[in-house]
């Protein structure tokens, strides 16, 4: 993954929905961006169009185009796009994220792929073009970069941002040519025009290329490349790969014709074409230049005139009939004395020598014998089956692999059951298996440095959590979750809890000098402003910050208490909750007691209890009225823990 932590762009909030997370590659149009829809809480790929093409109002157009041809497509092999918009400078489209490979990628790491699976890869992409062709669009980029391969092995065609609808072909686009000219039809090349057939010379090109692991026609420059699609006829891919089918070889020939008239209708034509070919191909290859192999038990051909002989060997001549061998005496002409063959003997001769000839050609040709499955099989075990079945063994790169263990073997090339010549090698990819990410350690870095390297790391950002912490900075990473050095399977969530500093504490309805010393203890600079208050005498009936602000320490605090000289006997009977004639019970005093056991207390002495939180540790800190205090039976205590 291409994150790019100076990218301006990684960090933002698109149109208040798209937080954008790190950057997946850049193209020739836009840039493509691992973002998460924080209103959906789903991962999606934002493509953000290049600043100096937004200027321009006809790629604007073309740009906004695609969402709004390919949001109404529907298809499994095509990749949704689900909104489009615009922030200040930024152009986008948010579209389905597809982890995994290119098409592109995995021909780098593989070169060709055998003809079953060039077809198996061709199959869902004619798919997902003949969907577009049907619903009246052309792709016009077909090729391996616009072809993703996922982890678990779905295909998917994206990019038909160059697409057009094809009613729309015919009108004259002087000087544009767009596509990739690698693939490029020879109509493209000429005119710049393009309809659905331009899609399948592509995909015929693309078929081409799997199999064979090149295209077809290279050049100094495009302009060269350009001209032989125009002027050549593309080659037979078995011209360059022996072992690729006549099959293959027809497919490519039908997609490829010069004339868009000699090609398949479509997509969807040349989609029934390939699975025709799939069905009919088998499902192992003969080793190239072995041709078919005889049975010893292949019945003799025999032909007038010619002495029976196996097929294939040569044939001997028939000894002439009877009659003219013996000529009546009286008209015998007379003859030179000599040599006078036994046919018998000729024959049995000439038959014999084809016999042993025979014989050498049956034993001299090459022994076949099947493909082991080796499939999670170790390494030494491989090598013995391998060695067992007269096969040579060889090494590739290892992958990664959520189910095989390491060291084990995850797949073979051919794969198991294959028929292949009697030392030929097998190729063997052994399982590095699950892959797992480190949690990297981004404690006391800006929550915008943490995401970047989490999704850098290859790991996706989960919730960012503010928390009151007075040990780290405020606005800096306290910790993650799952923590720092914790190994994670690639693409997992990591949440990030980010300090908000100190918070002011709620000491509302507190007495005035406990609410004084609560925070001063906490570092705050406290006045206290006493005023005339229906309120309980001695009480805190206002704060300034309010309660749960973020503040830094040291802070000023300004607390309101009710004034104090105010009678309290004279406010329990203002507000009727005490008469004269009433039972007085003493408070006693609860501090540093159990919450629970201070309530219980409380309340067996026939006292209503209140308990609020201030730091937690579910211990009594503070409480009103102070012990000792007379108050009217079945009044309220107020606990803060």
């Amino acid at each position: 993954m291409d994150t790019t932590t100076a990218d301006p762009l990684v960090g933002r909030l698109l149109d208040g929905r798209y937080r954008i997370e790190s950057r997946i590659a850049r193209g020739g149009m836009a840039t493509v961006y691992l973002a998460l829809d924080i209103r959906l809480d789903r991962t999606v790929a934002l493509k953000v169009m290049h600043r100096s093409l937004a200027e321009d109002p006809a790629f604007v157009r073309r740009f906004i185009g695609e969402a709004k041809s390919v949001a109404s497509l529907s298809h499994p092999n095509v990749v949704h796009v689900f909104d489009q918009g615009t922030d200040n400078d930024v152009v986008y489209l948010s579209m389905e994220y597809v982890p995994g490979k290119t098409l592109r990628d995995i021909l780098r790491e593989r070169g060709r792929v055998p003809a079953r699976e060039a077809l198996e890869i061709m199959i869902p992409v004619l798919a997902a073009l003949g969907a577009a062709h049907q619903a009246g669009m052309v792709h016009r980029d077909v090729k391996p970069e616009n072809v993703l391969m996922t982890d678990d092995g779905r295909v998917k065609v994206v990019d038909f941002g160059l697409a057009k609808a094809i009613e729309a072909t015919n009108q004259t686009r002087t000087g544009v040519m767009i596509g990739t000219v690698g693939y490029m039809a020879p109509e493209q090349v000429i005119t710049g025009a393009a309809d659905v057939r331009s899609d399948v010379y592509a995909a015929g090109i693309m078929l081409f290329e799997l199999v064979t692991g090149q295209q077809p026609y290279d050049g100094e420059t495009p302009m060269s490349v350009a001209y032989r699609h125009v002027h050549d006829t593309v080659p037979a891919p078995s011209s360059l790969v022996p072992e690729v089918p006549p099959l293959i070889d027809t497919l490519v020939a039908g997609a490829t014709a010069r004339e868009p008239e000699h090609r398949p209708a479509d997509a969807t034509a040349m989609l029934v074409a390939a699975v025709d070919a799939h069905r009919m191909l088998p499902r192992t290859t003969v080793p190239p230049g072995t041709g078919p192999v005889m049975s010893h038990s292949q019945p003799l051909a025999a032909s007038p005139g010619m002495a029976s002989a196996p097929f294939g060997a040569p044939s001997m001549p028939q000894p002439p009939p009877a009659h003219t061998l013996i000529q009546p005496r009286a008209e015998a002409p007379e003859r030179r004395r000599g040599f006078r063959p036994n046919w018998f003997l000729v024959v049995l001769a000439a038959v014999m020598v084809v016999a042993v000839g025979l014989t050498g050609w049956y034993f001299s040709q090459p022994e076949y014998v099947i493909v082991p499955n080796l499939v999670g099989k170790d390494l030494t075990s491989a090598e013995k089956n391998l060695a067992g079945a007269g096969l040579l063994m060889r090494k590739a790169e290892g992958r990664h692999d959520e189910k095989v263990a390491e060291g084990l073997v995850l797949s073979t090339d051919p794969a198991a059951d294959a028929e292949l010549e009697k030392g030929s090698t097998i190729t063997l990819v052994l399982s590095l298996g699950p892959k797992r990410i480190v949690v990297p350690n981004v404690e006391g870095k800006t929550p915008n440095e943490a995401r970047a390297e989490i999704a850098g790391a290859g790991l996706t950002v989960g919730v960012v959590k503010r928390l009151a912490n007075p040990e780290v900075e405020r606005d800096r990473v306290i910790r993650t979750s799952p923590q720092s050095g914790e190994r994670l399977k690639e693409g997992a969530k990591v949440n990030i809890y980010v300090s908000a500093g100190l918070t002011m504490p709620d000491v509302g309805g507190m007495p005035k000098d406990q609410a004084a010393e609560f925070l001063g203890r906490q570092g705050f600079q406290v006045q206290v402003n006493e005023v005339d208050d229906d309120a309980e005498p001695c009480t805190v009936i206002a704060q300034a910050p309010k309660a749960k602000a973020e503040v830094d320490k040291g802070a000023q605090v300004m607390v309101t208490v009710a004034r104090c000289q105010t009678d309290i006997w004279d406010f329990f009977r203002r507000h009727g909750e005490a008469r004269d004639g009433d039972q007085f019970a003493l408070v006693p005093g609860v501090i540093g007691k159990n919450v629970n056991d201070a309530k219980a207390e409380l309340e067996a002495l026939g006292f209503r209890v209140q308990v609020q939180r201030l730091g937690g540790g579910g211990v009594v800190q503070y409480q009103r009225p102070l012990p000792n205090s007379e108050r009217p039976a079945g009044s309220t205590v107020y606990l803060w823990q």
